[in-house]
């Protein structure tokens, strides 16, 4: 079992995402890379901690290769964007890997690298040592499924996880 911490954006739509693929065995929403302990929701959206939100991807490399987690992240949001996705904006909607030892560094720079040939424009995903990772309060984890007519997610996370599906079938839980 491997975990990655990632943030590209709000985490609802990067959990939603992640729980679809085989091999993902869990999606925990949290924030890391700020200053703060155990920071609150309401802390994180002030912009003051530091924090972005994030999930922790829990993964069996055995049955769905680092490269292809990664590599979905990259597709799932848009990664030239500073400081934001869409209408989210601030710090904590950054886009950023946080690795966790050399290793997972180096797995990071090699997708951003690879993401660079997809996308046009400078891509700004910073690379983060991980520290801290603090889990979301309950009623963000699973949030998609737990509100699937919320309007954010009818919006902003459906056509992400239809991305998604279409892209990597083949990872795809059936």
């Amino acid at each position: 079992m491997e975990s990655f911490v990632l943030a590209g954006g709000c985490f609802w739509c990067l959990d939603a995402v992640y729980r679809t693929l085989r091999g993902v065995d869990e999606v925990v929403s949290g924030y890391a890379g700020g200053s703060v302990p155990n920071p609150s929701y309401e802390q994180v959206c002030t912009g003051a901690t530091g924090h972005a939100e994030v999930v922790r991807v829990e993964f069996e490399p055995d049955a769905i290769p680092r490269e292809v987690i990664l590599d979905v992240f990259f597709t799932l949001h848009d990664p030239r964007q500073l400081n934001r996705q869409g209408g989210d904006i601030g710090t904590q909607y950054r886009s950023a890997m946080f690795f966790d030892g050399d290793v997972q560094h180096e797995l990071f720079e090699a997708a951003r690298e690879r993401a660079a040939d997809w996308w046009e424009g400078e891509i700004v995903t910073t690379l983060e040592p991980l520290g801290e990772f603090w889990p979301a309060e309950e009623y963000h984890q699973d949030f998609f499924a737990k509100n699937p007519g919320q309007g954010y997610c009818l919006a902003v996370a459906v056509p992400k996880v239809n991305k998604i599906r279409r892209s990597y079938a083949e990872y795809v839980v059936a």
